[in-house]
């Protein structure tokens, strides 16, 4: 029997996952931070609703179960109560929550360089005051100590040492989460770089085309999202079973853009408790290449060959997407 690992931080508890009713075409959103979920929340909400006018606030929706913020319970009648396709955020990796066949587990990647920036600046953007006091965290002894500059802490980051259930937002933990939805995947394969498996994940109400019992994880690069959001949305669309009709598509793909999701973000951002000091700032940049930007060549090879040590070169392939030639790929933005 498949027993979660159980991964927790000051404000976050994959225990909470104990004892969730799911329901067959659930839909979980794992991936993470800042790589890309409030896009894919977003998505999810365009491919089940099938309208940019969003009937209630993106994190009401899809709201985050394993966030201490907001009680256990109170998130659990929240999604008993819908009664759309439900869409679930998680921070957890899959061997951390519950694995039920008649759900569907979408797992983002993006270049971890590109993630530990924006988690970087994420930093500055949030209330730890408000944070311990929604969570009962005491105050830092000593009071809290300065943040290095973005590079000195990016080069620590890339050489810290942390281990996943430590920090699952250290580079091992990152690396980890990714190889774990990577051994686990329906889709994509090695061999088709990112096209639909046909029949391999959950169709309908996410269950496999052939009726059976499989489990359904899709793994989605944040860069294919940059590069080509219509094909990649048409693709999730099929993957979980969704029709949306042709005069539909423009509209939708339109509200996923990296300029309409940042000039609605008050409703849009997942910060229900206003933990958030400027809620516009969460979508900073959205775009690939920052890491390479701010890092040396050096420093940028030392990064690969820690990685290598880290995960399987097919893995490694598909994440990195080529970008060991070094510093100067940018890839188009559209949301992040």
């Amino acid at each position: 029997m498949f027993t979660p690992v159980r991964y927790s931080s000051e404000d976050e508890d994959s225990a909470r996952w104990e004892g969730f009713a799911f329901r067959p075409g659930d839909i979980v959103i794992s991936t993470r931070s800042k790589s890309g979920t409030t896009w894919m929340q977003m998505i999810c909400a365009l491919l089940v609703f099938q309208t940019p006018e969003l009937p209630a606030p993106l994190g009401t929706l899809s709201p985050w179960l394993d966030w201490l913020i907001t009680p256990r319970d109170q998130v659990f009648a929240r999604l008993a109560a819908q009664s759309h396709r439900r869409f679930i955020k998680t921070h957890t990796p899959l061997d951390g929550i519950p694995l039920d066949p008649r759900a569907s587990y979408i797992v983002v990647g993006r270049h971890p360089l590109d993630l530990a920036v924006s988690l970087y600046h994420q930093g500055d953007n949030i209330n730890r005051e408000l944070v311990r006091k929604l969570t009962g965290q005491p105050e830092p002894e000593g009071g809290q100590p300065p943040r290095p500059g973005l590079h000195d802490w990016l080069v620590s980051w890339v050489e810290s040492q942390d281990r996943p259930d430590d920090q699952l937002d250290s580079l091992a933990g990152v690396i980890w989460h990714l190889s774990d939805a990577w051994a686990r995947r329906t889709s994509p394969r090695p061999a088709d770089r990112g096209q639909p498996d046909s029949g391999q994940v959950g169709q309908g109400q996410g269950r496999p085309a052939d009726g059976g019992q499989r489990l359904a994880v899709v793994l989605v690069h944040y860069d294919d999202l940059c590069a080509d959001l219509d094909g990649q949305m048409r693709r999730l669309a099929g993957l979980l079973g969704i029709a949306v009709p042709e005069s539909a598509w423009p509209g939708l793909v339109r509200a996923a853009t990296f300029d309409q999701m940042r000039a609605r973000a008050k409703a849009q951002v997942p910060d229900p408790a206003g933990v958030l000091k400027d809620p516009a700032a969460f979508f900073r940049r959205g775009c690939s290449g920052a890491g390479h930007e701010i890092l040396t060549s050096a420093e940028c090879a030392r990064y690969y060959a820690r990685t290598a040590r880290l995960a399987p070169p097919d893995l490694l392939d598909w994440l990195h997407r080529g970008s060991q030639a070094g510093p100067g790929w940018l890839e188009s933005a559209a949301a992040g």
